[in-house]
């Protein structure tokens, strides 16, 4: 009761949760539909593929449950390697990625050669493609001699950082440019400065409007890890590798590559899971 009026508690109509039923029993039906569908579609490609004159080589060449089993510890160490890689590009590139879309956003004459020099670096690493890009960080920057001898992974992770900071800076300014322009205006006839409105106003509100995009980009970081084994670093690729030259065998190739995709789903399905709830509710009191 509130001032003496009795509050009454809201109850979804007849109409209501009869929409409700219905909602719950298509969905429940679709989803068996669907799987009923995929199993079935699984179950004649396998039986094609199975049923080819070439199977059983394939099955010897990429599928040998043995030597999956011997390859296993190596690629899994190998993997660590690749993780780590990660890690430290990842930090580096949200740093480096967002102080180039910072500097792209800057206003006025002044900060042109600023502005300038951004865009040559976001649209040249954004061109040129990443194996080439670790093939010039990893051998010309230490024939320089100008750095003390590092392991081929800080090269690696120098490379890939450089190449996807391009990327996540372009991300970043397509987000910051999408907040509509009165709240720049607003923040600043506050007073606040133009570095303080990116900070507090325009980078969280764009970010938010970014967010499966650049998620998408750190899972297309996940894979391109893997390249690191062209300047020599054991990773997972390259310790496959040398036992495919033990072996002359394929199967750890594949041994890796599931290792890779086991450790991008997680990831993916959380991209998928975000985008789909932003999606909800931006289309949220607009259906009937």
């Amino acid at each position: 009761m509130t001032d003496g009026v009795p509050r009454v508690a809201w109850a979804p109509s007849e109409l209501e949760l009869a929409r409700q039923k219905h909602r719950r029993k298509s969905s429940v039906r679709s989803v068996i539909v669907a799987l009923l569908s995929t199993l079935m579609f699984a179950a004649v490609v396998a039986t094609v593929v199975v049923n080819t004159p070439g199977w059983e080589s394939v099955k010897e060449t990429f599928f040998n449950v043995e030597i999956a089993k011997d390859s296993f510890p190596a690629v899994l160490d190998g993997l660590w390697l690749n993780i780590r890689v990660l890690f430290f590009a990842s930090i580096c590139v949200a740093v480096f990625g967002t102080l180039l879309a910072m500097v792209r956003s800057l206003r006025g004459p002044v900060f042109f050669p600023l502005r300038a020099l951004a865009t040559i670096y976001t649209d040249l690493f954004r061109g040129v493609p990443v194996l080439i890009v670790l093939f010039l960080v990893g051998f010309g920057v230490p024939a320089l001699d100008i750095f003390p001898r590092m392991p081929a992974a800080v090269w690696g992770t120098v490379a890939i950082a450089l190449c996807y900071s391009a990327y996540i800076a372009e991300v970043l300014r397509a987000g910051m440019e999408a907040v509509h322009p009165s709240q720049r205006i607003a923040a600043r006839s506050l007073g606040l400065s133009h570095m303080e409105t990116l900070r507090v106003v325009v980078i969280p509100q764009g970010l938010r409007k970014v967010i499966p995009a650049l998620m998408n980009d750190f899972v297309s970081m996940q894979k391109d890890v893997g390249l690191i084994s062209v300047l020599g670093a054991v990773d997972a690729i390259r310790a496959a590798q040398i036992e495919v030259a033990s072996t002359y065998n394929f199967t750890p190739y594949v041994v890796a590559a599931l290792l890779f995709v086991a450790l991008s789903f997680p990831f993916i399905r959380l991209t998928d899971h975000i985008s789909a709830r932003m999606a909800s509710r931006e289309q949220s009191g607009g259906t009937v």
